[in-house]
């Protein structure tokens, strides 16, 4: 893992701009034939069309922020869809008060904070799945942290990881609501991700709560490497085996039968292919897809990359935004963070 004063000066030198030659972590090695393995960005990663539509993306988000730092989402003012856009922005090389988007990284900050409640929850009364959104927030918390080293940041970023932990049921999974009873793939993703996070930022996390998700993650893949939504209702898809891949890598988990199952599992489903081509999740499973395949490299990162960089670019409006689930912040702000993966600036994508 890079060191957080590396990143810093990396961040503060190329803040601002799309960049694609910087060098990824170790390879992840298979087997012969595998798809897994190779470093490095590939040639003409970040084209000028992506630069282009990055900088528009922004600018529609930057435009749609309140003045208290949330992101209208839905009517409402969503903790997590607002965390969301600030990672959009932290992709980009901007942090808290720095960079072109500086100031609004700066407010969605503030905001993330004040939505912190005396329990570690982070919510607004707008949403009534809290811990989809906890899990976005307590990421984005802790990638400012990490840049910041805020005390106020601290606090609020252990109290988070607290709940996290205290509200893991005991198949090893997290699901709604902060309680420790049922548990889906899906939000264990979110927390697995801000578990990660934190403790790159330099937060205890226990040891059993990791070995407790791992054990989840690994009885939930199905035979074909899919993923389940629960243990208790099987049947693999899209969304939720690339949220699946994802968790393992997050995991710690960099190679074995799971890891060739499941990218296995992605390359059959590219961007604009059968399931992958329709509406059913598909920022939610996309955003996550590109970071299983980016953590994967190889033939799976080669292939997945031109797709999901050409259906974007077809998916984008005339005004810099991107329309789906969860409405026209949501899927902007994980479209940016998809396309901005090549940058390389976002901690939690290092190994």
């Amino acid at each position: 893992m890079r060191n957080w004063l590396l990143h810093l000066v990396t961040a503060a030198v190329i803040a601002g701009a799309l960049v694609g030659s910087a060098v990824r972590g170790d390879p992840v090695t298979g087997g012969e034939n595998s798809t897994i393995g190779g470093t490095g960005p590939m040639k003409d990663e970040l084209d000028s069309d992506v630069r282009a539509r990055v900088k528009k993306g922004l600018a529609w988000l930057a435009k749609n922020a309140g003045e208290e730092g949330n992101i209208n989402a839905y009517g409402g003012d969503n903790t997590g869809i607002t965390a969301l856009a600030g990672l959009a922005f932290l992709a980009d090389g901007n942090m808290p008060g720095q960079g072109q988007y500086g100031r609004e990284v700066d407010r969605i900050l503030d905001y993330v904070l004040k939505n912190s409640q005396e329990t570690g929850l982070i919510t607004s009364q707008a949403y009534g799945s809290p811990m989809y959104g906890h899990g976005f927030a307590t990421l984005f918390l802790a990638e400012c942290y990490g840049q910041t080293q805020r005390a106020d940041v601290k606090e609020k970023l252990q109290l988070a990881v607290r709940l996290i932990v205290q509200t893991q049921n005991k198949e090893g999974g997290w699901r709604y609501r902060p309680e420790p009873n049922d548990a889906d793939i899906s939000v264990t993703i979110c927390e697995i991700m801000a578990l990660r996070a934190a403790r790159n930022a330099g937060i205890k996390v226990p040891k059993k709560t990791i070995d407790l998700a791992i054990d989840y993650v690994k009885k939930s893949q199905e035979p074909d490497g899919g993923f389940a939504y629960m243990l208790n209702s099987r049947g693999s898809m899209f969304p939720r085996s690339a949220a699946g891949v994802a968790c393992l890598f997050y995991a710690g988990i960099y190679e074995g039968k799971e890891i060739d199952n499941g990218v296995k599992y992605l390359m059959k489903r590219l961007p604009g292919n059968g399931e992958n081509s329709g509406e059913y999740h598909y920022f939610y499973g996309n955003y996550y897809a590109t970071q299983a395949m980016f953590m994967a490299g190889g033939k799976a990162w080669q292939a997945y990359w031109p797709a999901i960089r050409a259906e974007l670019a077809k998916r984008q409006q005339s005004d810099g935004s991107w329309t789906g689930e969860a409405g026209p912040v949501y899927a902007t702000s994980m479209s940016l963070i998809i396309l901005q993966v090549p940058n390389r600036l976002l901690p939690i994508l290092q190994k």
